[in-house]
């Protein structure tokens, strides 16, 4: 199944798990530590009779302010820090289907642009959208690997539910070492 047929049939949960999942990967580009999002996440494994995510709103908000800091936006120097500050901007505070529906599928886009931007190799796709359909031929390292990461989350979400959430934090950790370490040695190479 294509990543945006995924996108297409998730719940609630599992779209802002995509969504918030895309945007940790991305919080070295904004300049923040790696807990700063671990409220989001813990409001996603609230438990559905207490209603998930009822304070989804306000830790949003505290995560905006947390990463809109100064220096945090010192970092944004680049196209990638760019679009990454984008999907902060747009995490909807109200968590209706439809507003997380059109954050992760905007978060998804992002996420493989900006993996594609700081790829050294070249991607063979004019655009992304041919990639989260399921068009994989010539694909760079660092696009096939986030590309992998965003559906290992959806398909992890809808098998297991809210206790495919862990799994899916890991997979997100993962990823956010991986972009680290590709935006450090980006940065040594321009000292």
């Amino acid at each position: 199944m294509s990543l945006v047929e995924l996108i297409a049939q998730a719940d609630e949960r599992g779209l802002a798990a995509s969504g918030l999942a895309c945007l940790d990967r991305c919080v070295p580009l904004l300049g923040g530590d790696e807990d700063i999002l671990r409220p989001l996440w813990a409001s996603l494994a609230e438990s559905e009779e207490w209603g998930w995510g009822e304070d989804w709103g306000e830790r949003v908000e505290q995560a905006r302010g947390r990463l809109d800091a100064p220096e945090a936006a010192a970092a944004a120097e680049s196209e990638a820090a760019v679009l990454a500050h984008r999907m902060l901007g747009a995490v909807p505070v109200d968590r209706s289907a439809a507003n997380l529906r059109e954050w992760a599928d905007a978060c998804s886009v992002a996420a493989l642009q900006i993996h594609r931007l700081l790829d050294a190799a070249t991607d063979g796709a004019s655009s992304v959208a041919a990639r989260r359909e399921g068009l994989t031929q010539d694909m760079s390292p660092l696009v096939a690997a986030e590309l992998r990461r965003q559906i290992a989350i959806l398909e992890l979400l809808s098998a297991h539910g809210p206790a495919g959430l862990r799994q899916a934090l890991d997979v997100s950790t993962e990823g956010r070492r991986v972009l680290r370490a590709v935006v450090s040695r980006r940065a040594r190479g321009r000292v």
